[in-house]
This record gives structure tokens, C-alpha cells and sequence, in this order.
């Protein structure tokens, strides 16, 4: 379970970085996004560093920018234990996954939806994760594509069949009625913004996608 801070009070950053910790969330998903890769502009570098000291969990560092490459050192120095890149948004993908890991960093790889899971192929041994958008990335809160919980299932698959390390993420509308099919598909890292941060009882709201409490009815 990864709470995403893109649906958070960004004026109260760092108890939503603790509250993470405290409901025993897995990972704190940071959205990085630069205004071009994506039509919208959140966190940079420092932020993570100024978060970093909030919790002991790991930064999951989505890189939503274009030119990774010139980044990945800034964000493996404010304190990101994965770093996510997007296919679309690099050419020498696997130099780049290789560099993230030679800076003692796990590396993930990220495609939007219009992308097919077939073009990283060639990527996948060299993943620790592996990031499947289920919306277009940009804004919190937007209807799950079901078509993507295909591409899942093709990288459940291809893990089982070769032996593949990589984790299986998933993003966007993500909630207590969506969860479900995800989780079917294969994902194991489930990432929730809004589902989360925008319940009445956040804390309930975890324990239920964790599967560790029954929605009330």
C-alpha cells in the first residue's frame, strides 16, 4: 500500500508523510511532475529531503518530467529509495535504469496508458519495479481505465513465466471498488491518492484497501 501525497494537504505535508508511517503503509508515493511531461507541477528535490526525516518507510519517487536522466542523482540524494521513470519520457531507458541502480537506488519504469506493456520487453530484467498508469497521469481523482489491468496481467504473467524480480504497481482510481481487480490482475503495490486523502476517515479508509476492515455499509 503506497498513499500517494498528490491528494494531500500540501500545507501539511509532513503529518501526511507520519500518518502514512503510523497506518502502516508500505511506501510514500511522491508524485514529481514538471509541467510538460504532465499538465501539472508538484514536487521537486527538496521536498523530499525536507520529508524525508518525517518516517522510516520508503520514498517512492514517481518522476512524471521529462528528462529523467538530468534528475535521477537530485531525488537519490534527497532521500528516494525507488526512483520510477516514464518509458515516453527517455530514450536510453536502460542506461538510465542502470544508473539509478549504481546510485544504490531501486529502479522502476513507468507507461501511460496509451502505451502498450509490449515496448518494455526488452527493459523488464533490468526493473525493480514496474509502474502501470491506469489513468493519463497529471491530477488525482480520475476513473480507473479497466483496459490497463490487462497490461498487469500480461506482467504477472511474464514474471511468473521468466523468473522477472520486478514489483507491480499500479496508479490512478484506485479505491474500495476498484482495488479488487487490480489486486486480481497481479499488482502487488497499490497506489491511492484520493480514495486516501479525501475520505471522511483516511485511517479507516487504508485499513479497508488493506483488506483489514469491511467497508460500513
Amino acid at each position: 500500500m503506497a498513499p500517494s501525497l498528490l491528494s494531500a494537504d500540501f500545507g501539511r505535508l509532513a503529518e501526511a508523510v507520519r500518518f502514512i508511517g503510523e497506518q502502516g503503509g508500505d511506501l510514500v508515493h511522491v508524485d514529481v511532475m514538471d509541467g510538460a511531461f504532465v499538465p501539472n507541477i508538484t514536487f521537486g528535490p527538496k521536498a523530499v529531503a525536507d520529508l524525508r526525516p518525517m518516517s522510516r518507510i520508503p520514498f517512492d519517487v514517481h518522476l512524471m518530467i521529462r528528462d529523467p536522466e538530468s534528475y535521477v542523482e537530485q531525488f537519490s540524494q534527497s532521500g528516494a529509495d525507488i526512483i520510477t521513470v516514464h518509458y515516453e519520457a527517455a530514450i536510453h531507458l536502460h542506461r538510465l535504469l542502470q544508473k539509478i541502480r549504481s546510485l544504490g537506488r531501486k529502479a522502476g519504469i513507468s507507461i501511460v496508458p496509451s502505451t502498450p506493456v509490449e515496448t518494455l520487453s526488452e527493459l523488464l530484467p533490468f526493473a525493480d519495479l514496474v509502474l502501470v498508469m491506469t489513468v493519463n497521469p497529471g491530477f488525482g481523482g480520475q476513473e480507473l481505465i479497466a483496459g490497463c489491468l490487462k497490461k498487469v496481467e500480461k506482467l504477472s504473467k511474464w514474471k511468473k513465466e521468466e523468473g522477472y524480480r520486478y514489483l507491480i504497481e499500479v496508479d490512478g482510481g484506485i479505491n474500495r471498488n476498484t482495488i479488487g481487480p487490480a489486486l486480481d490482475a497481479g499488482a502487488e503495490v497499490i497506489v491511492a491518492g484520493n480514495a486516501v486523502f479525501k475520505s471522511q476517515d483516511p485511517a479507516a479508509e487504508i485499513r479497508i484497501l488493506r483488506g483489514e476492515e469491511r467497508p460500513r455499509q
